[in-house]
């Protein structure tokens, strides 16, 4: 296999939520590779942006608007991959909410819960089946990769309920379909990023205190780079995997291999009340 095990070149990748982000840097990478790669998300504009990106890379994009939480459009969006490109080989499922962001779970209403449970984990399995299907049917395999958390991975203090119990649901579903489809070639993956910098880290890590506690949770004492995802998504995207499936791989700087986190500090806690007011407010007993 030699240096090709981790080629992609030829494949055709999907990757959701790449409108910017983490999203926008692994499909950029699969491009650098040789693979031809939809860009998916709510925003075609944003998209188009990345894709005339890739473009002038030298790399193949196709921009495709896409709520994943509308079944109609998953199943739309897969439809016009495989008219463009032939077949799906690679999906890549990072398209993600944190609606109750910052919430104390004491706080967090029912609707903020329900739609970061309806995008992370029905989304997700929604792509993840209407991909597989495809992949099944003309028996060829391919390889799905689950973008999940470390915050799936144990109970952190006063993080947002809903985005942590989703990302534990992903890397169940993702044992789940790993299962069920190794048999006939679906290989199902997931990453567990720890902290990186994103639209969705950025007002928090604009805190210092609470940017300070998030580098001294991790072994090597920062965030993470958005490059240093792409090792751990070439490998799943690849044959250099091709007996790997149902595994989740924790890209975290050492955060996960440690027992333990700390409490926020009082700092912490005033800057998310001025930015939340009463939902960012923890509810104590009267002194």
């Amino acid at each position: 296999m030699g240096a090709d095990r981790f080629s992609v070149a030829g494949r055709t990748a999907i990757v959701t939520g790449a409108s910017y982000g983490l999203g926008m840097t692994m499909a950029k990478a699969l491009a650098a590779e040789g693979a031809n790669v939809v860009v998916a998300a709510r925003s075609l504009d944003k998209l188009e942006v990345v894709a005339k990106e890739i473009e002038a890379d030298g790399g193949t994009a196709l921009a495709v608007a896409c709520d994943i939480a509308q079944p109609d459009q998953v199943a739309s969006m897969m439809a016009d991959t495989c008219e463009r490109f032939g077949r799906i080989d690679i999906l890549v499922n990072n398209a993600g909410v944190v609606a109750e962001a910052g919430m104390m779970p004491e706080r967090v209403p029912d609707e903020l819960f329900a739609t970061t449970m309806l995008v992370n984990v029905n989304g997700t399995f929604t792509c993840c089946r209407e991909a597989g299907a495809r992949m099944l049917t003309d028996g060829k395999g391919g390889s799905i990769v689950n973008i999940a958390s470390v915050a799936g991975l144990g109970g952190q203090h006063h993080f947002p309920p809903a985005y942590q119990a989703s990302k534990a649901a992903v890397i169940n579903l993702t044992r789940n379909l790993a299962a069920s489809w190794a048999d006939r070639g679906v290989r199902v993956n997931a990453i567990a990023p720890g902290w990186f910098p994103s639209e969705m880290t950025a007002p928090w890590f604009a805190i210092p205190a609470f940017l300070d506690r998030v580098e001294q949770q991790a072994a090597v004492k920062r965030v993470g780079d958005p490059d240093e995802l792409i090792g751990a998504l070439l490998y799943f995207a690849s044959d250099a995997s091709r007996f790997t499936t149902g595994q989740t791989l924790a890209v975290d700087g050492g955060l996960s291999a440690t027992i333990g986190t700390y409490d926020y500090v009082p700092e912490i806690f005033e800057a998310i009340a001025g930015l939340l007011g009463e939902y960012g407010t923890p509810i104590r007993p009267p002194t």
